[in-house]
């Protein structure tokens, strides 16, 4: 076993290797059991029931019509049958089914016969008594001889060659992809973000294929989020440590409850900085699904944001409860912040199959080339959404997150009459 081949194309060219080979052995068996070897003891039967009924024959013919009986039958059976001694003293040529035809002479005779061969001749020879003649009767193994199948035997191998070379073939085209697929996999472990692999061939592969890059994709997502996040968090931390330290010296020299004001303030400013950070961190871990009424948790939502609700029917859906109110109001306050003071709407969709939270507001909207990029962490607009009208930047990273863990979809797009509608889509 250790040296036992340990990749999937080798193992499976080995098993279909002995598989193919066993077939061979055992279709050989049967064929030779129940075909050659019958045929070959009927036809040593018969040649050995000509030879001895010529025999006889030639013994009760009269001596005057023996030649020509001998001639006769050379040129119709190929029988030589004599009382000359032809000399046949060496060890009859070796041909199939020898064993079969002395056996079925012997068994005719009553005696064991031995065929025997002349030298420098292809002829088999046999000494038969027969009424006290001493005859001597030859013939050509090729004439009588069962032949072995060796076409038939030649279209079972190359039909067992084919086949082998068509499963290896086949196995290579399944391992191919596989063993590439392990190598992106070994890429995708070590921090790198591989060539996408080919989504061709049978519909497992390519199936196989699409997720794994979707997955490779994911991941090198996970990983520049997680650059992003140590990134952001030295830098934004940076300024209100900063500032604190600054509080603190000066507060040595001079104690002012101003001072200790803006300190505490500095505090909470980290404090949300590292919340942001952490829910952050939390939404890459789907939340486990329940089954409750989302307009419910609309109007819950809107309670809590001071948010007009007109309020809607009963609409079940099966999600995360907890990641649904989070991401709808993470929408109504980032539509709040950057609304323009207008009023925000809060609608309801419910349909069949999907069920859809719209949040619109009558801001400035988003560059249409940015819709997606203000998904991405610490990501911030220039102008109404720079960073000096507050916020972190990563709500709506934590929006995105949230909804593709749990199985949701949220999309922006700039509404015709001015302003932003964000668009949160869940299965029902």
């Amino acid at each position: 076993m250790k040296h036992f081949p340990r990749s999937l194309f080798a193992r499976t060219a080995l098993t279909l290797a002995l598989a193919f080979i066993v077939f061979q052995v055992a279709a050989f068996w049967v064929v030779t059991r129940t075909l050659i070897v019958p045929v070959a003891e009927r036809s040593a039967d018969d040649l050995a029931g000509l030879i001895v009924l010529s025999a006889q024959t030639w013994v009760e013919l009269p001596p005057e019509t023996r030649a020509a009986f001998e001639r006769e039958l050379a040129r119709r059976h190929g029988l030589r049958l004599t009382t000359i001694d032809v000399g046949a003293t060496a060890a009859a040529p070796r041909f199939a089914f020898r064993k079969q035809i002395e056996t079925a002479l012997s068994r005719r005779v009553g005696e064991q016969i031995v065929l025997r061969g002349v030298p420098e001749s292809a002829a088999v020879w046999l000494d038969i008594p027969v009424g006290g003649h001493a005859l001597r009767v030859g013939f050509f193994p090729d004439r009588y001889a069962v032949k072995l199948p060796l076409a038939a035997i030649a279209v079972v191998v190359l039909g067992t060659l084919l086949g082998l070379l068509t499963a290896l073939f086949l196995v290579r085209r399944l391992t191919v992809p596989l063993a590439r697929a392990a190598q992106a996999a070994r890429q995708v472990g070590a921090g790198e973000l591989p060539e996408p692999l080919p989504e061709t061939g049978p519909a497992e592969l390519a199936e196989l294929a699409r997720r794994f890059n979707t997955m490779a994709a994911e991941v090198r997502a996970l990983l520049d989020n997680r650059t992003t996040l140590l990134a952001g968090i030295s830098h934004d931390l940076r300024t209100p440590m900063t500032r604190l330290q600054l509080h603190l010296e000066m507060l040595r020299d001079a104690p002012s409850p101003a001072r200790i004001d803006r300190a505490v303030a500095d505090l909470a400013d980290m404090n949300k900085l590292i919340t942001g950070y952490l829910e952050l961190a939390r939404t890459t871990q789907p939340e486990q699904k329940t089954r409750f009424d989302l307009a419910g948790l609309l109007e819950e939502v809107a309670a809590d944001t001071n948010l007009p609700w007109p309020g809607a029917a009963p609409c079940e859906v099966e999600a995360g409860r907890l990641a649904v109110r989070q991401i709808v109001s993470n929408l109504v306050q980032n539509a709040q912040r950057y609304g323009g003071g207008a009023p925000v709407e809060l609608a309801l969709e419910c349909g069949d199959k999907r069920a859809r939270v719209i949040v619109r507001d009558a801001g400035v909207g988003i560059p249409e080339d940015q819709l997606e990029k203000v998904f991405r962490p610490f990501y911030r607009l220039e102008g109404s959404r720079s960073q000096a009208t507050g916020g972190t930047g990563l709500g709506l990273a934590i929006v995105r997150q949230l909804a593709e863990t749990n199985g949701c979809r949220v999309t922006l797009r700039n509404r015709t009459a001015g302003g932003l509608e964000a668009v949160l889509e869940l299965p029902r």
